[in-house]
């Protein structure tokens, strides 16, 4: 399942003439690429293998950055370039560290399927490294930044996604900014957003879709893929992380199920 989060990366590389770094996460953890750019992907290892599955996850990355005809980066000069400075199997909360010295770090979608990127990994990410999180599909996207929506809660969190996201929002051809019916925080409206936004000269619009069910997480993921959308932007956790375990939450559902690439931060 590398594949697809590796593409999703590339997209984002190539769309911003990146240096994506990749690193290998130990027992039990995905294997993660950080990028300027930073990337995950998973792999069951035991003790026994550890040195093995190591050189396993490099070997791929770098094939996969091969085939793509993408450089091996030869020194700390800017362009799209790739590189693999780790040695060895790290834990997830040396990504959360590492994570602070790139612009974003791209993680699969951790959906509880063995073999698939852990929770625990995408929230070291989320929670400690600082900078915007993007969450890989399971399926590489054909598209990517052309149709940005925004999940607007008017949260403290929402409003570090948008910052992170601005450089792609600049990009997009169209931004929508997402309300639901009876759903958020208080704060500044998605029509007040879209009014800042387009003082960035970005082409945004607001729309406020109802959530008759009360499933925020479905709603958005629904009026997204109705907005052919190809990123979503979320806040990640406006309730608490244990609430969500226990009840469920929109960050949870969308984390767990999105087809989408999904840009989040905390």
């Amino acid at each position: 399942m590398a594949e697809p989060v590796l593409e999703t990366a590339l997209h984002l590389g190539t769309m911003f003439d990146s240096y994506m770094e990749g690193v290998a996460i130990t027992p039990d953890y995905p294997v993660v690429l950080p990028v300027d750019i930073a990337i995950g992907v998973p792999s069951p290892i035991t003790p026994e293998n550890r040195a093995e599955m190591a050189k396993s996850c490099r070997e791929r990355f770098e094939a996969f950055m091969i085939k793509k005809q993408i450089p091996r980066a030869a020194s700390a000069l800017a362009g799209l370039s790739f590189g693999w400075r780790q040695d060895g199997l790290m834990e997830d909360a040396f990504l959360g560290a590492y994570g602070r010295v790139f612009d974003i770090t791209v993680v699969g979608r951790p959906d509880g399927v063995d073999g698939h990127t852990r929770l625990s990994t995408v929230e070291a990410a989320l929670f400690e490294t600082g900078r915007p999180v993007l969450i890989a599909p399971p399926q590489p996207p054909s598209t990517f930044g052309n149709t940005i929506v925004i999940a607007w809660n008017r949260s403290t969190e929402t409003a570090r996604a948008v910052m992170g996201a601005m450089p792609l929002l600049a990009r997009a051809r169209r931004t929508i900014v997402l309300e639901l019916e009876d759903w958020g925080v208080p704060g500044p409206s998605g029509s007040e957003l879209v009014r800042s936004l387009r003082m960035h000269n970005i082409n945004a619009d607001a729309i406020v879709a109802a959530d008759p069910s009360n499933r925020p997480g479905e709603a958005i993921l629904s009026e997204a893929a109705a907005l052919n959308c190809d990123l979503l932007v979320k806040g990640a956790y406006t309730q608490s992380r244990l609430r969500q375990m226990f009840f469920g939450g929109a960050t949870s559902h969308i984390l767990g199920n999105t087809t989408i690439p999904v840009l989040m931060a905390h």
